[in-house]
């Protein structure tokens, strides 16, 4: 059985000396994503909502089109890792047969499967138009995900994934050693509750890269925001999908670098409900 979490002993040196005592840090294990017999990538991955992982991945990947597609899942603890083992509805099978790969991915790796530059910069999937919110509700929503991160309160190393909605404030949170990783986990647990991602805000506690970007645009999320600021790449992916992407936000404010039409001064929650 893989636990998140593990007490480790450490040694602390600080100003007044040094001192023996424990930490607690997460876990980070090889998770295979399996299809029909098949290995698709193997992750490295905090081993916590694995069935959230395995749908989100598999929805962000463009290897199905919905949950019901993946026929059957199963966790299988292993001696070094753990495998999600998928199998999907036949009109489905042959298209993982022909992308099929056996890949060993970093932490969190965003591209695994991928075998060209046009795959890789495939255009993103155009948004719905979304709402408005205000600096106000952006600040706000930022705040509130440090207290939601159980694992991070404990361990301070691990990312976030979550998603805010306008009179509700932020309705699911999923963590992980990999910032992709996390992304996926609330893809998934989104579209297992069939929550619809077009009226509120993806909120990351990680940088903007083009995969993150990428992901929001499957999800299709309207607005994505992220403490640290985009890449060049992240920035134009953005533009193209209709994402209203905003970076750099930090306790004092924050910069919006696409599509800054949805984030007014003062504007109300019931505004963004309205607008599909």
């Amino acid at each position: 059985m893989h636990v998140p979490l593990h007490s480790v002993d450490r040694q602390a040196w600080r100003e007044h000396g040094v001192s023996a005592g424990k930490r607690t840090i997460p876990e980070e294990t090889a998770v295979a994503l399996t299809y029909d017999g098949g290995t698709y990538a193997v992750m490295m991955a905090t081993p916590q909502d694995l069935a959230d992982f395995a749908v989100g991945f598999s929805l962000s990947e463009g290897l199905v089109q919905s949950p019901n597609e993946i026929a059957s899942l199963d966790i299988v603890d292993l001696k070094d890792g753990i495998e999600l083992r998928m199998w999907l509805a036949p009109e489905r099978a042959a298209l993982i047969s022909e992308r099929r790969r056996q890949i060993a991915g970093p932490t969190g790796c965003g591209l695994c499967g991928i075998d060209s530059i046009a795959e890789a910069l495939r255009p993103p999937k155009v948004v719905p138009k979304g709402g408005r919110v205000s600096q106000c509700e952006v600040m706000s929503a930022m705040r509130s995900i440090a207290p939601l991160q159980q694992i991070n309160i404990e361990t301070r190393a691990v990312h976030a994934a979550a998603f805010w909605m306008p009179s509700r404030g932020i309705i699911s949170l999923r963590e992980d050693v990999g910032r992709h990783n996390a992304l996926d986990k609330l893809h998934g647990t989104l579209k297992l509750a069939h929550l619809s991602a077009g009226h509120g805000m993806v909120l990351l506690t990680s940088r903007i890269s083009v995969e993150m970007v990428q992901k929001t645009a499957a999800l299709g999320a309207p607005i994505m925001v992220a403490v640290s600021a985009p890449t060049t790449l992240a920035v134009r992916m953005a533009d193209a999908a209709g994402i209203t992407l905003i970076g750099v936000a930090r306790s004092d404010g924050f910069e919006v670098f696409t599509h800054p039409e949805r984030v007014a001064a003062d504007v109300g929650a019931k505004e963004m409900e309205d607008v599909a």
